[in-house]
């Protein structure tokens, strides 16, 4: 995870039941068609705005602040910060769906803006797409105003991008949010933030078989694990961190889905 901080009591215990660009200008100079029609090049041009993913409706009573979903499923939440490479980033996504696996991936702003591809290709994916600031600064340490930007911000480019600011609001370098984040992430327009109760550190870079070891001796039906998309170690794992979850009977999903 990113390091920790926040308020673990937000969680509710509880909660163990259920699941473009411009079109150019005319050019004043260009002659005149016949009989002063338009030239066809002097036709204004419009792009359609981006079809917003359609989101899963989440189970009534799913709490402000999730770190885990129904204990009595089977299903898992595998979540990703994203940023870094994008060819890792692509790597991870292709082998998630080689095997029919769901990710959700929160979205650090400064990479959308280097990787504006990427939101595309996660939604294509049928992953799942959220928030997880501009600048993944330390929001805990920040005052209002520079919180609420720092999600602003991030969510004006998932909109532009995908047509939706997404479900779900992740705080930077902190685990859970402070009640002061949670209240800027509503006053964005995040009713739910995601944390995490699985956390096997991959940004520590360990060996395939280690981050292997530390995600499927943690996991149980309903966790939600930390990942990170920038590390190749990540990518050697993931195989064998499915086949685990398949082993034990776990389906690796997308948090709505882990919440609906």
């Amino acid at each position: 995870m990113d390091p920790a901080g926040g308020d673990p009591a937000a969680v509710d215990p509880a909660w163990a039941a259920g699941e473009g660009a411009a079109s150019p200008s005319p050019d004043p100079a260009a002659p005149a068609g016949p009989q002063g029609a338009a030239s066809p090049t002097a036709a204004a041009t419009t792009v359609a705005p981006p079809v917003p993913p359609t989101l899963t409706p989440l189970a009534p009573g799913t709490p402000v602040e999730v770190a885990y979903g129904p204990r009595t499923g089977r299903n898992v939440a595998l979540t990703f910060h994203g940023s870094g490479d994008p060819r890792i980033a692509t790597a991870l996504l292709e082998i998630a769906e080689q095997r029919g696996a769901a990710l959700t991936v929160m979205a650090v702003g400064s990479w959308l803006d280097q990787q504006p591809q990427m939101a595309h290709r996660i939604l294509d994916g049928g992953h799942e797409l959220g928030n997880h600031t501009q600048n993944h600064q330390n929001i805990s340490a920040m005052g209002p105003d520079q919180a609420r930007a720092e999600i602003a911000q991030c969510a004006e480019r998932l909109q532009r991008l995908t047509g939706s600011i997404g479900r779900w609001f992740r705080p930077s370098a902190a685990q859970y949010a402070t009640p002061m984040v949670r209240e800027q992430a509503r006053a964005v327009g995040y009713e739910h933030v995601l944390s995490f109760d699985v956390d096997p550190r991959d940004y520590s870079d360990p060996s395939a078989a280690e981050l292997q070891r530390r995600v499927l001796a943690s996991v149980k039906g309903g966790s939600v694990v930390a990942l990170h998309m920038g590390h190749q170690c990540t990518v050697d794992a993931l195989p064998g961190i499915l086949d685990g979850l398949t082993r034990a009977g776990l389906a690796p999903v997308t948090a709505s889905r882990l919440c609906a």
